[in-house]
């Protein structure tokens, strides 16, 4: 039997909202994936971070209780270290841009376009 163009419209409507409905989800599993892919991303870099963090301070304690004995006073060396990560830190500072912030915007927009 011939269908009607009545028919044909409505299962071409039928189709037309089921494709838009699958797109939506489709879209959906996308953005679920990418959020937990850089998440995941974030998670590794903080931990690393950490655990970095955690062996920069004892390796920092050893070298200032070395330098404060090479000084005679344990308290020289503290300063001194702190002296070092002051002028560090000023200088990460006034290269923020270029060593913080550009690295982490690629870092993301390279995970979201993956």
């Amino acid at each position: 039997m011939k269908e009607t163009i009545s028919e044909n419209i409505t299962t071409l409507v039928d189709d037309a909202g089921r494709y838009i409905e699958a797109k939506t989800e489709l879209w959906k599993l996308k953005a679920v994936d990418k959020t937990t892919e850089i998440a995941t991303a974030l998670i590794l870099k903080l931990l690393f971070i950490l655990i970095g963090f955690i062996a920069v301070i004892a390796l920092n304690t050893g070298i200032a209780l070395l330098i404060g004995k090479w000084l005679g006073e344990a308290y020289y060396g503290f300063f001194i270290v702190a002296g070092f990560y002051l002028l560090l830190g000023l200088v990460v500072y006034a290269a923020r841009d270029s060593l913080i912030k550009k690295p982490f915007y690629k870092t993301v927009i390279n995970k979201i376009l993956k």
